[in-house]
């Protein structure tokens, strides 16, 4: 049998077995890596001193920032206050006014006949080109697809209808044709259940909307005055202990980030309680005087109205109260009068000022004057002289409507001071604002570099 020779590295051990031998530890994140790094540059003082540095830096540069992102938010919602919703709450106020007295001086108009003065018409022309110009105003500051909007594009689709309706009882009032008197009674219907209740509806729309900007601007900024106290507390702790460490009292980067610390936190909560009590003024003294002022003179309009419709109609519409039958222009009429009452008498109230509580008592005393002259207007249409109850509501002196001619002038009035009294608050809460958020983060970026520079002031002694 033949001999094998041996082979080469015969009974020698061989490669280790890699698959058998033990995994290899997983590879550490970066992240794992910096905490260990940060942890034992800890241990040392010139690591503390980074540290502290660098949350210092950090809380400084987030209170800026948490201050300017808080109160540029509550001074767009000031200005949106003085320069867009209450504007716009004006002018849809303007809206609801315009068309009532357009409708007023149109009815007025048909009563006088043949006869209708230059002055009537020019006044119904005047009322539906302001109201047309102020929805075309409304329309522009509104948003696309808001129920503002469609509000808006359904008076706009309206007035021409109504415009349409009363040129034909004009005109067929002119030729002597009862008809006429239907015509005015339908454009009333459509001015009263379809025009009037829109617009107001976009006036309860926009002094919602104006409601909700005074809630954005007015609440204090918690967060920011909270990070802000947190800060100064940092620096305070972080100046003792340099004291503690080195007897040096003062640490000029320290003290210089305190210092606009400081600064910012004194503004923030001064700056914006005197921007919350002017805008509370504004609310209070401007705001809600104005509601009431318009309501109320809503009111009269609204009664002025249903007074001239009620010799149009000559008892042509009734409604049942209680048990009776009752003109329906007229019982509108009394609702109305009730209605001007309780305005006046809450417009008294909030009147702070001689200019503010004049035009009011003026129009109180011109209300009671009306109700007394339409009294004896309804007692000699009742019995059955149609043309003296007609002199005494749209003749000359002595007539109803020299009365409520009154009591609209003197709301206008009063109207104008207090939307000047809501401008002088507002632009002073809006004032007290301008400038913090820029200001704030300006000042942080400096503070925070005041606080690296006084700690590196300290690393500097251990190199």
């Amino acid at each position: 049998m033949p001999v094998v020779p041996p082979q080469p590295g015969a009974g020698r051990p061989g490669p280790p077995d890699l698959a058998a031998s033990d995994p290899a530890p997983p590879r550490r994140t970066a992240f794992a890596e910096g905490v260990d790094r940060l942890r034992a540059a800890a241990t040392t003082e010139p690591g503390r001193l980074r540290v502290i540095g660098a949350l210092l830096a950090l809380l400084v540069v987030a209170f800026g920032a948490v201050t300017a992102w808080q109160m540029t938010d509550r001074t767009a919602a000031a200005d949106d206050v003085l320069h867009k919703s209450q504007p716009l709450t004006s002018a849809a106020a303007d809206i609801y006014r315009s068309l009532a007295d357009a409708n007023t001086a149109a009815s007025s108009g048909f009563l006088a006949g043949g006869q209708e003065t230059a002055a009537s018409r020019d006044r119904y022309e005047a009322d539906i080109d302001t109201a047309a110009a102020k929805l075309v105003t409304a329309a522009a500051n509104s948003d696309p697809g808001s129920p503002a909007a469609a509000t808006i594009a359904k008076l706009n689709t309206l007035l021409p209808e109504y415009k349409g309706l009363v040129e034909r009882a004009r005109t067929y009032n002119r030729q002597g044709f009862p008809v006429g008197g239907a015509y005015l009674r339908y454009a009333n219907e459509k001015m009263q259940h379809e025009m009037l209740p829109a617009a107001q509806d976009l006036y309860t729309k926009e002094n919602r909307r104006l409601s909700d900007d005074y809630a954005k601007a007015t609440p204090y900024p918690w967060a920011a005055i909270a990070l802000g106290v947190l800060v100064l507390a940092a620096l305070a702790w972080a100046q003792h202990r340099n004291y503690r460490r080195t007897n040096r009292v003062l640490n000029h980067g320290l003290v210089a980030a305190t210092a606009t610390a400081t600064v910012v936190l004194l503004w923030l909560v001064v700056g914006h309680t005197v921007a919350r009590a002017e805008l509370t003024d504004s609310y209070d003294h401007g705001v809600r005087s104005l509601n009431v002022l318009h309501d109320a003179r809503i009111a009269s309009l609204k009664a002025r109205g249903n007074e001239n419709l009620t010799l149009v109609a000559r008892g042509a519409e009734t409604v049942k109260v209680g048990t009776e039958q009752v003109d329906a222009y007229d019982h509108d009429f009394t609702e109305d009068m009730d209605a001007l009452g309780k305005g006046l008498a809450a417009a008294e109230k909030l009147a702070d000022d001689k200019n503010g509580a004049e035009p009011v008592t003026s129009a109180v005393a011109n209300m009671t004057e009306w109700k007394k002259r339409h009294t004896a207007a309804r007692d000699q249409d009742e019995n059955g002289n149609y043309q003296q109850a007609l002199d005494q509501v749209i003749g000359g002196k002595g007539a109803t409507g020299e009365c409520f001619d009154s009591v609209d002038t003197n709301l206008a009035h009063a109207i104008t001071h207090e939307q000047s009294e809501f401008r002088q608050a507002a632009g002073d809460g809006l004032g007290a604002m301008t400038g913090l958020p820029l200001g704030a983060a300006v000042l942080a970026v400096l503070g925070a570099t005041g606080a690296v520079l006084g700690i590196g002031r300290r690393l500097s002694e251990y190199r």
